[in-house]
């Protein structure tokens, strides 16, 4: 039980850190495929964030230098781009569909935790195991 609401509250900070990386991206950018831009450099943040909380606090996973963790993290990216397609998903339409900010991060909202269940699974599966 404890591990689920950490892991719960690791993905509302990496929720919240996308979401933020998103709205500063929109304030300082508001040219051609600013939505997109957002989206996507929230994406970026909200992964490095997730992951560094995901290895350390989750998996308690040690790497053994920094090739072992750069493969690591390309691992654990990879595992999450189904998920990516997922949250986008969500974003974008409602995007589509509402034609309004607020509505637009309620759909990234509900993609990144729908996203982050099967992401566990995956990353518990294939990417934080030890190789003998």
């Amino acid at each position: 039980m404890r591990l689920s609401i950490k892991y719960t509250i690791f993905a509302l900070i990496a929720t919240i850190t996308n979401i933020a990386g998103q709205e500063l991206s929109i304030q300082l950018y508001s040219g051609s495929f600013y939505i997109l831009i957002s989206v996507i450099l929230g994406t970026g943040i909200g992964l490095v964030v997730k992951y560094l909380l995901d290895k350390k606090y989750i998996f308690q996973y040690q790497t053994k230098n920094i090739a072992h963790d750069s493969k690591t993290f390309i691992l654990y990216t990879t595992m999450g781009i189904v998920t990516t397609f997922v949250f986008w998903g969500f974003e974008f339409g409602f995007e589509y569909l509402f034609h309004d900010k607020y509505m637009r991060y309620l759909g990234a909202v509900i993609g990144l935790a729908i996203g982050y269940l099967v992401k566990y699974s995956l990353d518990k599966r294939y990417v934080f195991v030890e190789k003998t």
